[in-house]
């Protein structure tokens, strides 16, 4: 093994393997025993994000850690004919968690991680512990509530006939969108780009953009997120939202985003909102010992470590 193998093995010091799930390769890394954290990123991320967030939950909470990567993002296939949606991503997330036999299950999600894990809970709660939520949305959109000035003329462009030209051509989600919302090393981002080598490769990445359900549109996405939001009131388990400041899906910058969140949580009587501090979107990457310390702590507050180590990060 050469020294530059090693020094990367020792920052990424997972068990890896593929999952073979609805006839996809699936990219899955894990660490740790015990009872299941599942980790769900979102776009244009990957399982990567977690990477300095799974070692330190695996070795104060005493639970094995696992994260896998979303069809077409990071190692995962990446189909070039497919029908994306997110029954599909949904139903990947299900056969993940069926071929690995977890139950007792934590999720952490951020990002498209947080409605298509949510979506897998709310039918199956009885796998399920609790969820810890960052940067993430169980809503539809709309320009007025959900989107600052600033972001809505580039969301346009992505979503009509400019969005191939911009996402899968020049690849902007990974080149503008991570560094413009978190400091990243160049070895990150060498990362994300390596796993995005072709214009086809980054097809589900415009997929993700084009399946945000905005303004009614697409309406297999308002259907499958008024699935959640149906299913919420009903359940037992408890739910935590971690708020960075400013945050950018829930923004200090836009109050009425504010006023939606404010709206939403009224459907969990008993949602948790803990303060994140200073951060963005990509918090995994901002500040992974920030997630990491937050997971811990409420994992270990809901009475769910297995550690006698557990104490605070």
């Amino acid at each position: 093994m050469s020294t530059q193998q090693a020094i990367a093995e020792a920052r990424y010091p997972f068990s890896d393997r593929y999952l073979q799930i609805a006839g996809h390769r699936i990219y899955c890394v894990e660490l740790g025993a015990g009872d299941p954290v599942l980790f769900l990123h979102g776009n244009p991320t990957s399982s990567y994000v977690w990477r300095q967030v799974m070692p330190q939950v695996a070795a104060f909470t005493g639970r094995r850690c696992i994260a896998i990567d979303l069809l077409g993002l990071g190692n995962s296939d990446k189909p070039e004919r497919l029908r994306y949606s997110l029954g599909l991503h949904r139903d990947i997330i299900a056969g993940a968690v069926e071929e690995l036999g977890l139950s007792d299950i934590v999720l952490v999600a951020e990002d498209w991680g947080g409605p298509l894990g949510m979506h897998h809970l709310v039918h199956e709660p009885h796998l399920y512990r609790a969820a810890i939520l960052m940067e993430t949305f169980l809503w539809s959109f709309t320009f007025a509530d959900d989107f600052h000035p600033k972001f809505r003329i580039p969301f346009r462009l992505m979503r009509g006939p400019g969005g191939f030209f911009m996402v899968q051509v020049l690849n902007l989600m990974v080149k503008k969108l991570i560094p413009e919302h978190c400091p990243i090393t160049d070895e990150g981002m060498r990362y994300y780009l390596d796993r995005t080598p072709t214009v086809r490769s980054r097809r589900a990445m415009l997929e993700f953009v084009r399946l945000n359900p905005l303004h009614g549109r697409p309406k297999e996405s308002v259907r499958f997120i008024e699935e959640i939001r149906e299913r919420l009131p009903a359940l037992t388990l408890p739910i935590t939202w971690l708020m960075p400041s400013p945050g950018v899906i829930v923004s200090e910058d836009y109050p009425p985003s504010q006023a939606k969140f404010e709206r939403f949580k009224s459907l969990l009587g008993d949602l948790e909102v803990k303060p994140f501090g200073p951060g963005h979107h990509f918090l995994a990457e901002e500040n992974p010992q920030r997630v990491a310390g937050l997971v811990c702590e409420t994992i270990r507050e809901k009475g769910l470590a297995a550690s006698a180590r557990m104490a605070r990060v």
